[in-house]
């Protein structure tokens, strides 16, 4: 009988364990190998995006419009408002606090109708060089593979990404070599808008 109750208690506690919410009702996976949700990464407007920008009840106040070099678009009443850097839904409050000396309560929305200033621009020894639309985070390898890859005569030693901070360059080296053998990919960057990858 002794015997029968610690049986019994032992098959309780293991079933209790398995179903516990601190481990997911999965006991045979570690609690650090099992995915915790992916946070999404809101896309920030950049010069040359077509946005639709609209006022709720306010048919006169709907306009598209592509976002300048400046970083800015004008809006009726609310005039220029720059935007570049911000995702939609920080623009929106923008516009909104520029139209609210003309509405007692605007609101505001802001789409992205074609995001044609989410570029980078790879240029040299790639088959083919150019601009490289982003629809998504874009790393090092797959802007390369986008361009086509590598030029038989490409430099593997001297590819570096160029990047535009305000009014400096930063220059980002990159250890091609590293990153195709898997030894390390701490240079395989993420690439921003407007970023240009050298391939010398």
């Amino acid at each position: 009988m002794v015997r029968s109750l610690s049986s019994l208690l032992c098959v309780l506690l293991i079933s209790a364990c398995a179903q516990s919410p601190g481990r997911g009702g999965n006991a045979d996976v570690p609690l650090e190998t099992r995915p915790v949700g992916v946070t999404e990464i809101p896309y920030l407007l950049s010069p040359g995006d077509k946005v639709l920008v609209s006022v709720w009840q306010e048919d006169t106040l709907r306009q598209e419009t592509t976002v300048l070099p400046d970083g800015s678009i004008t809006f009726p009443l609310a005039g220029r408002i720059d935007v570049a850097g911000l995702d939609v839904t920080a623009a929106a409050k923008k516009i909104t606090t520029g139209l609210k000396p003309f509405l007692a309560d605007p609101n505001v929305s802001v789409v992205v109708i074609n995001p044609a200033g989410n570029l980078v621009y790879v240029q040299g020894k790639v088959i083919k060089p150019g601009p490289v639309p982003m629809t998504g985070p874009t790393v090092v390898l797959q802007a390369l593979s986008m361009s086509g890859g590598l030029d038989k005569f490409a430099d593997v030693s001297d590819i570096k990404v160029i990047r535009n901070n305000g009014i400096r360059q930063q220059v980002l080296p990159v250890r091609y070599k590293d990153l195709v053998s898997g030894r390390d990919m701490s240079t395989n960057f993420q690439l921003q808008a407007g970023d240009t990858l050298v391939v010398p």
